[in-house]
């Protein structure tokens, strides 16, 4: 059976280097979904006419108030998501990216979507962080983030 899905940007606002890289999240609240899970500081459906890159940029602008050049987004992953409930909505495919340089001073822009805003060690992330995001992060702590990823399969 063929199915369409729903594209999303993710962006990990990123300091620092190695051990000591921190990432801006973000604590869902009033959304529906994963309501009380952190998650990417920025993060959104791709719309139409719309590229993965223009989205995530966009949707950094949008949640925390940041202006990010496309140049400056490091693809990460594009992953392949479901919830395996046949449901269309609910097959995704997600593009992260890192970004190190912005403008702006990150800040809370959808206060009713987001209970908080913080940056933690990538080796310290808080609890609980949504799962597909917890899985790119913690690759991406590990050095391993593979071009092309699956989840929920």
């Amino acid at each position: 059976m063929r199915f369409r899905v729903v594209p999303a940007a993710y962006v990990f606002l990123l300091r620092g280097t190695g051990a000591e890289a921190e990432v801006l999240l973000q604590l869902r609240q009033g959304t529906g979904y994963r309501d009380g899970h952190w998650a990417a500081a920025a993060a959104g459906h791709v719309e139409a006419d719309e590229s993965a890159f223009a989205a995530a940029c966009r949707e950094a602008a949008e949640e925390a108030g940041v202006k990010i050049d496309p140049a400056d987004l490091e693809p990460l992953t594009s992953m392949h998501r479901t919830h395996a409930n046949h449901d269309p909505v609910d097959e995704r495919v997600d593009f992260f990216f890192a970004c190190r340089r912005w403008a702006g001073e990150p800040r809370l822009m959808e206060e009713a979507k987001s209970a908080g805003l913080g940056w933690f060690p990538l080796a310290e992330l808080p609890e609980p962080v949504v799962p597909h995001e917890r899985y790119v992060l913690d690759a991406l702590r590990a050095g391993t983030v593979a071009a092309i990823t699956t989840f929920g399969f």
